[in-house]
């Protein structure tokens, strides 16, 4: 063979490796690259990383693996692409390229695809030098991201966060987040520098809008847009100001064309000129510069702290439309329509402050002890014994409570969308069938949990006891001209007994029994008419459409809320044996004609229900739309939109909830573990490049794994089965992970959770946005249920008694949050331990694996 042969086949050997390294990393293993769970992110794993920092309903701003800020939604609402012009600086004298932006590089994705990067990005501060490297970490609710430069002879790092602090909901819902930056002089010589942190007016609602300005502040500046007369909702302050009484404060960036400002703004930071400038109406941002010197080993943290206060919106959802209410004939307290809160959504906090001088008010005074509250709880949770993939499973969910997922209502009750869509919540109403899935809330605020029940059984639950499963804005009695969701309904009763146990508030409890009753009995009226102990007749579900006849997921829901509405009959003295009976039935049925001797399925009955043919169309669900070839579909296999003999990994979700709720053995332990070990065998899949998806496939696509939804291993698939169902949701893999751990299948569980983790890893999906139907999808705080799967660890505050069954084995630690208090408890070699680091647990009982035991 000669020389130029030789050079032909070195040349596509090079090639091949040139092209396999270019692979998209969707079509790669991803655990060729896997980084450590729980563990720092760097390199590529910082492109999409967006951490949120805000308190519950109260928006956010998100800081990003590289430090820069973006994802500012502090307009009620979701603004998932604004990255405004919002920069901070080091500038180091006598230093050869001694002022850097203090972020990383840019991501690649937003050099070219984004909007307005055709036209090279020029509203960006990308074009400013920048530090070579960074990392970030987490202890939520903090974010902490390191930046190395060679040019910079500093340690120099931002840390983020808000205040949260589980059963403290107030002070967790504040506008408001800080940013720490940490210099420490690494060099030999002494140091003279000045930080500076810049920003354009961002809460200017267009460029042409008027009434927008910059205002000055103790050691900082505020960012206003006032109100226009028919758009009350366009008033927002945002303030920035350092706790550094020697900042300097511009207030008027230098005016001209083109670039001047910016070109001038940088001039001013290389120079350490730190302008002085008097405020005008026409300033298009502000600056504020700390400078400050280090001597050799020295350190120095620069705390910039942000709040805002946007007191009107103009949400209104499930609602008619406002008649009277234009600005020429109508005006809040003229008496001719009611004040804006009654009309549109207000947030929480502008009820609790009167403006934002409030808000800055209370954030500085109390800055101190709010972060001294909230690292105790970081120290408390992730001092614990779960493996790594399960404390980074639920740290990353968490941040669900501070996206504009939630909102909290003047009065204090949350209200919430299941996501967020890129500039407004997507599927309104705190869906009931959705929030099922979400174990956080209601053991780190159980006060705000507590709300859910009560705008279900007052506000959405008419005199018959249908429930509406989404609830209006601002929350109102809304129309009853739609199914009931029987998960979701199912589900509330569940949770109901839950946050009674939770409480411990027996009055509590008693005083919404009659809705509880009203609402089981209109669900054994409308599902399971003949009382057989399933839910036969067509059932609106999670899915989104309706199941005929009896399925193993819904009824598993039913059997749960009888169960539930026995315990909690029996705790008021009412007579609950009609509620046992059925209850007796219903799992024997289930265990029998709905048990394939594997799993669980579904019998497709609809013929001879109560309910009208399924070609009936709106009459009885939604997109049904039965066309001539759908009849004939109907015909041989029955409605569309079923599962029949499918593997669902929903299959016994209702057991899982109950179990979640502290609501044990409602049915045959090994059948349902029989179940789980099925969904894991069939559904787990660790490639899916041969997956067909029709459906939505960017929750799980190429070579990433994932589980799905339902399958079909022995057969009977459906040509149109119901919807979602060829899908990967964190949510659903959650429960399923936690539920195989709750049966001593902790490995398995395991395998599931990496599976999300890895695809959440940074490369291509932000790791602290779980999405499903949009960004921050409520249903991924089933994550926080692997706690309980792991440890068995629950709180029963009317006994007072604390249980623990661990599948980790005689030692461990575990966080525990109850009402009113949290801290850590475990086994220490097999004996029970409760240490409490902020406010009361009070333990009278304890057993361990079933047994009473004495506390170490």
């Amino acid at each position: 063979m000669n020389h130029s042969i030789y050079k032909i086949v070195f040349f596509f050997f090079v090639f091949s490796v040139f092209v396999s390294c270019q692979e998209p990393i969707a079509n790669k293993p991803l655990n060729q690259e896997q980084r450590d769970f729980n563990g720092v992110y760097t390199g590529d794993y910082l492109s999409r990383l967006a951490f949120p920092i805000g308190g519950i309903g109260s928006g956010m701003i998100c800081l990003e693996g590289n430090g820069a800020i973006s994802h500012v939604s502090v307009r009620n609402k979701p603004d998932i692409f604004n990255e405004p012009f919002l920069m901070a600086a080091i500038s180091v004298k006598g230093i050869e390229n001694g002022a850097k932006v203090l972020e990383g590089p840019v991501p690649n994705w937003k050099v070219f695809g984004n909007p307005n990067t055709g036209n090279g990005a020029g509203s960006s501060s990308y074009g400013f030098p920048r530090f070579e490297k960074a990392s970030f970490e987490t202890k939520f609710p903090f974010g902490i991201v390191k930046l190395e430069d060679k040019d910079i002879p500093m340690d120099v790092s931002v840390t983020g966060w808000n205040p949260f602090i589980p059963s403290d909901a107030d002070n967790s819902s504040l506008p408001v987040g800080g940013l720490e930056y940490t210099f420490k002089n690494t060099g030999n010589k002494a140091l003279e520098a000045a930080f500076s942190y810049h920003a354009e007016n961002i809460m200017r609602v267009h460029e042409s809008a008027k009434g927008n300005s910059v205002a000055g502040i103790n050691n900082g500046f505020l960012l206003k847009q006032s109100c226009f007369p028919d758009k009350p909702h366009y008033k927002g302050d945002f303030a920035i100001f350092a706790d550094d009484n020697n900042a300097v404060v511009d207030l008027c960036w230098f005016r001209g064309g083109w670039f001047d400002g910016r070109s001038m703004l940088w001039k001013d930071i290389q120079d350490f000129t730190f302008q002085n400038d008097t405020v005008t109406m026409n300033s298009r941002g502000a600056s504020l510069y700390v400078p400050f010197s280090l001597q050799p080993g020295e350190e120095k943290t620069i705390r910039l702290m942000m709040a805002w206060y946007v007191p009107h919106s103009n949400m209104r959802v499930g609602l008619p439309p406002v008649k009277n209410s234009s600005p020429e004939t109508c005006k809040p307290g003229s008496g001719c329509c009611p004040d804006l809160s009654d009309i549109y959504y207000e947030p929480w906090y502008s009820a609790r402050f009167k403006d934002i001088k409030e808000v800055v008010s209370y954030w500085s005074m109390n800055y101190n002890d709010l972060r001294q509250k909230s690292d105790l709880f970081a120290q408390t949770f992730y001092n614990n014994s779960y493996p790594e993939e399960v404390t980074e499973a639920v740290a990353a969910n968490l941040t669900i409570l501070k996206s504009p997922t939630v909102l909290r209502l003047k009065d204090g009750r949350i209200w919430a969308w299941e996501g967020c869509a890129d500039n407004s919540g997507c599927c309104s109403g705190s869906c009931t069938h959705v929030w099922n899935y979400a174990q956080a809330l209601s053991h780190l605020f159980p006060a705000l949990e507590r709300s859910l029940r009560e705008t279900e059984f007052v506000d959405n639950q008419n005199e018959q006891g249908h429930q509406t499963f989404r609830s209006t804005l601002p929350v109102k009695s809304p129309a009853h001209g739609f199914h009931a969701a029987a998960d979701g309904q199912l589900g509330g009763i569940m949770k109901m007994y839950r946050e009674w146990r939770i409480s411990g508030d027996t009055e509590w409890m008693k005083s919404f029994y009659p809705k509880v009753k009203q609402s089981i009995d209109y669900c054994i009226l409308t599902w399971d008419p003949k009382r057989i102990g399933a839910l036969e007749e067509p059932h609106h579900n999670t899915y989104d459409i309706e199941f005929w006849g009896p399925d193993g997921m819904c009824t598993s829901f039913y059997l749960g809320a009888l169960n539930a509405i026995v315990e909690m009959g029996k705790a008021v003295g009412d007579d609950v044996s009609g509620y046992s009976g059925l209850l007796e039935k219903g799992k024997r049925l289930m265990e029998t004609e709905l048990y394939d001797g594997e799993y669980f399925i579904q019998k497709i009955k609809w013929q001879g229900l109560q309910a009208k043919d399924p070609v009936a169309g709106a009459s009885v669900g939604i997109n049904m739309n039965y066309s001539d070839e759908a009849r004939q579909l109907l015909e041989k296999e029955g409605p569309k939109y079923q599962y029949g003999t499918g593997c669902l990994s929903d299959g016994v979700l209702g057991v899982w909830i109950s179990e979640m709720c502290g609501l044990k053995g409602i049915l045959d332990a090994d059948k349902v573990k029989s179940h789980l070990l099925a969904v894991h065998k069939y559904n787990l899949k660790t490639d899916l490049s041969d997956h067909v998806n029709p459906q939505r496939p960017s929750y799980a696509i190429g070579k990433e794994g994932g589980l799905l939804l339902c399958s079909w291993p022995k057969g009977g698939a459906l040509s149109l089965p119901f919807v979602y169902s060829n899908e990967v949701w964190t949510g659903i893999e959650y429960q399923v992970a936690s539920h195989l751990m709750v049966v001593g299948e902790v490995e398995k569980g395991l395998e599931i959770v990496r599976e999300v983790r890895n695809r959440y890893d940074g490369r291509i999906r932000n790791p602290f946005n779980e999405y499903e139907c949009g960004h921050w999808y409520a249903r991924a705080m089933s994550s926080y249920g692997l706690i309980e799967g792991l440890t068995g660890i629950r709180y029963d505050a009317v006994d007072k008694t604390l249980f623990i069954d661990s599948k980790i084995g005689n030692s461990f630690t575990s966080f525990l949050a109850v009402d009113g208090g949290w801290g850590q408890a475990g086994l220490k070699d097999g004996k029970p331990f409760v240490d409490v680091k902020f406010g009361n647990i009070d333990v009278k009982k304890v057993f361990v694996s079933g047994k009473e035991t004495e506390l170490e």
